[in-house]
Parts: C-alpha cells; structure tokens; sequence
C-alpha cells in the first residue's frame, strides 16, 4: 500500500534567497513534500555548500534579485533546468537595516526597495510566462508591511509594497489560474538574529510582548509557504498569512 500522497509531489518551484534562515526552511520543507526545487542567493558560496548538504532534486543558482541582468540569466538558466514550466514561486530574499529616517541615505533606501521590493517584482516578471499553466506565487513580506516601527522607514515601506503589490496581482493573474499570497512573519529567530549580537534581556523584552510566548522558527514561516504553495489553498488568493505568534493582534 502507498504512503499519503506528497503535497508537491511533482511540483516544480523556484526559492528566491533560499541558502539560509526562513529561504532554507523553505527550500528544505517542499522537497521533503516531493518538490523539484530550484533556488538562488546572492552568497555564491553558501549556495553552494546548500545544494551539496541538500543533495538531490535540489538546484542552486547564483542571482542578485535587486540586479535585471542578474535576474534574466537566473530566468534562462531555470527554464532551462524545469524545461519552461514552473508551477510554484516564492519570493523571499530581502534585506533590512536598521536606520532611523534621519540616518537613511538615498544609497541605503535605494538598497533596500530595490532588493526587497524591486527583486520581487523582476524576479516574477521573469518566471511568470513558464506559469502560464497555472500554480502559486506565495511573496514574503512582514508584520512591518502591516504597521510602522521605529528605525525601518526603508523595509517597511518595501514590505507594505510587497502586500499591495500582491493583491495587484492576485486580481490580475486570477483569470490565469495563478493564485498570488502573502506571508508576514513576525519575530523569526534566523542566523541573521542571532549575529545580530542582541542581548538576551531585549530577546526577552520582545517575546513578553508575543501572546503565544516565544519566538519564531524558519519552520513556522515554511509551513505557512508550504500551505499556500499546495493545491490545499486553492480558493485563497490575495491575502497574507500572519506569522507572528498573535503579536500584532494588540497593536
């Protein structure tokens, strides 16, 4: 007797910022659900080492998501690889930086839209004529593209864009079949966190202000992608999916 089917069994999906943090969990949790993944990262070198540790049905490519010419090879070699069909894509490289507005150069603006905002944008204009079939297109955004927050003028206007940005296309690529979501994580405990170097008294002043208690896991940010990427979410289109162990309820 056959085991329950795979929810992406013979899905193929593209990862965008996908050697490390929620990117990985991600990349991580469809293939363990039957997906051909291929993903990419600005970090060539880490890239690399992930699709080694990872080993089958797993492909890395290298791309700037903030840089056009960058995203077109990325296109052409994943065409390529999945033979021009694309069923799943999930954009989450980003970056953010802490900078109060008065701080905030036009550089460090520009940076931050452009990876976060921007590269979204190109990077779904490029795949989207191999997703003329249909599939799902799932973009990560933030609790900080729900409100504002001291210090994150750029990264959250970019966020903000990105739930805009996929209502757009939800209404415009419907009729496509293509359903278009988002997630907005909250407090996500990654690599970046912990270099960060916070002091565990700030890490704790944060998680009282969290109902459930604690923070967040790259797993917990996956299993929301992994649920909207599956036909299980088939009548969910142009929405976001809140990540956040119910923080932002009171605010």
């Amino acid at each position: 007797m056959s085991g329950p089917r795979l929810r992406l069994e013979g899905k193929k999906c593209v990862v965008t910022g996908g050697a490390r943090g929620i990117g990985r969990a991600i990349v991580e949790t469809f293939l363990r659900e039957g997906a051909q993944v291929a993903f990419c990262d600005i970090n060539r070198e880490r890239g690399s080492e992930v699709e080694m540790a990872l080993r089958g049905g797993c492909r890395f490519f290298h791309c700037d998501v903030s840089d056009p010419g960058s995203v077109e090879s990325f296109s052409r070699a994943v065409k390529e690889h999945f033979s021009g069909t694309l069923h799943v894509l999930v954009n989450n490289a980003g970056i953010s930086r802490y900078e109060r507005f008065e701080d905030i150069t036009y550089e460090s603006w520009r940076r931050v839209l452009e990876t976060d905002l921007s590269g979204t944008f190109l990077v779904t204009k490029a795949l989207l004529p191999m997703m003329r079939g249909g599939g799902s297109i799932v973009n990560i955004s933030s609790t900080n593209g729900l409100r504002g927050e001291v210090g994150l003028a750029h990264y959250n206007a970019a966020k903000g864009g990105i739930i805009t940005l996929t209502k757009t296309l939800a209404l415009e690529l419907a009729g496509s079949g293509i359903r278009v979501n988002s997630v907005c994580p909250g407090f996500i405990m990654t690599e970046i966190q912990r270099e960060a170097g916070t002091p565990e008294e700030e890490i704790e002043k944060y998680i009282r202000k969290i109902p459930l208690g604690r923070y967040g896991q790259p797993q917990d940010v996956a299993n929301a992608v992994l649920f909207l990427a599956s036909d299980e979410a088939s009548f969910i289109t142009g929405t976001e999916i809140v990540v956040d162990g119910g923080q932002i309820c009171g605010e």
